[in-house]
């Protein structure tokens, strides 16, 4: 007989007033993912999900983004639900600033309410991802969306997808859900996992090869290599283009997922956000067992400069996030791969271009 999400929330509450907050706000998101998922699997039955909306067709774009149709419809459906948690505001991928609550709210919660938008058209995997934290005295809720990773209460993903599941960690483990269609009900499915170690599988999007700085071509270099390389193993490479559906995969066979910066206009910090995105996958895939960083620093250290923040993002397991560390530090030999590129690093996240330490 498998936990119900609600009983498992229930135990893990106790008398507690603020895991009572958490526990309230975290069956509100699942309500919110049901609709959402049903949304999903209609498709065209249900409109243009797939539509393109930019400046003046009813969308935000922070950071200069287009957004889909389901991108503005997941927001609506959360934010619907989420009214009703304690939460003093919500920061959203989707809003320029973040949306104030309730004054009283405990709790703030940042959202990516649809990542992997573009596949949509496609019936590919998507997912939203959640990051709960608690207010801060005498600040406002903007300020209190902006602290470092490591002040998470709770953080996870649904994915969208041939099932639809919830990834949960409360910080102690990670836990995964299954949505029942007969019960509308999301069931403990996977309990405390464990990130594989030895898997040799990587994700990175390959087409920017050329964007890439020389510790990044050198690492996938050496994973091409297979047998002949320094690596001596063969790996096999995986892209998703939906970091929800990327991290699902590692945290259930293992490897490692890159997504750096490199030297297009707008991709120097990297692409994905680390307020709604990288914080709450990097808190997942820690409490799994596994590594996040930036390549150089691990991500719940930082402390977001804004809610938008982009930060490069490399996760998976421990030994594959540290050898990305060592080709930034310049403890392998990346010259021989790129001398022209010397040690510079797209890894960084701190705008200008800066050697690795």
């Amino acid at each position: 007989m498998h936990d119900s999400l609600d009983s498992f929330l229930h135990t893990w509450a106790g008398t507690e007033p603020l895991r009572a907050d958490v526990a309230l706000t975290l069956r509100q998101a699942a309500k919110a993912a049901c609709q959402v998922a049903e949304l999903a699997a209609l498709g065209p039955l249900a409109g243009e999900l797939g539509a393109t909306r930019g400046p003046g067709q009813g969308g935000n774009v922070p950071g200069g983004d287009t957004q889909k149709e389901l991108d503005i419809r997941a927001e609506e459906i959360f934010l619907n639900l989420l009214r009703e948690a304690p939460l003093a505001a919500i920061g959203s991928e989707e809003s320029e600033a973040p949306i104030p609550l309730h004054a009283e709210g405990r709790l703030v919660l940042a959202l990516d309410p649809l990542d992997g938008s573009g596949n949509i058209a496609i019936n590919a995997p998507i997912g939203s991802i959640f990051s709960i934290l608690p207010t801060l005295p005498d600040a406002p809720p903007a300020v209190a969306l902006l602290q470092p990773g490591t002040a998470q209460l709770a953080a996870g993903f649904f994915l969208y997808g041939a099932e639809t599941v919830l990834v949960l960690t409360l910080g102690a483990g990670t836990q995964v859900f299954t949505l029942d269609r007969r019960q509308n009900a999301f069931v403990l499915t996977r309990r405390d996992l464990a990130l594989p170690e030895g898997t040799h599988e990587y994700a990175i999007n390959v087409s920017n090869y050329r964007h890439w700085e020389a510790p990044v071509r050198a690492y996938i270099d050496d994973c091409v290599a297979g047998m002949e390389g320094p690596r001596g193993v063969d790996f096999n490479m995986r892209w998703l283009a939906s970091v929800v559906g990327e991290a699902f995969r590692i945290l259930l066979r293992g490897g490692i997922y890159l997504y750096p910066g490199d030297a297009r206009p707008g991709y120097r910090e990297g692409r994905l956000r680390l307020v709604y995105e990288a914080n709450p996958l990097a808190f997942l895939i820690e409490q799994a067992g596994g590594a996040a960083s930036d390549g150089v620093q691990r991500i719940l250290t930082h402390t977001p400069r804004g809610l938008h923040q982009r930060v490069p993002l490399v996760f998976g397991s421990r030994d594959k996030v540290a050898r990305v560390a060592a080709y930034c530090a310049g403890e392998l030999a990346v010259a021989e791969h790129a001398p022209l590129f010397g040690r510079r690093g797209l890894f960084r996240s701190s705008g200008d271009l800066a050697p690795c330490r």
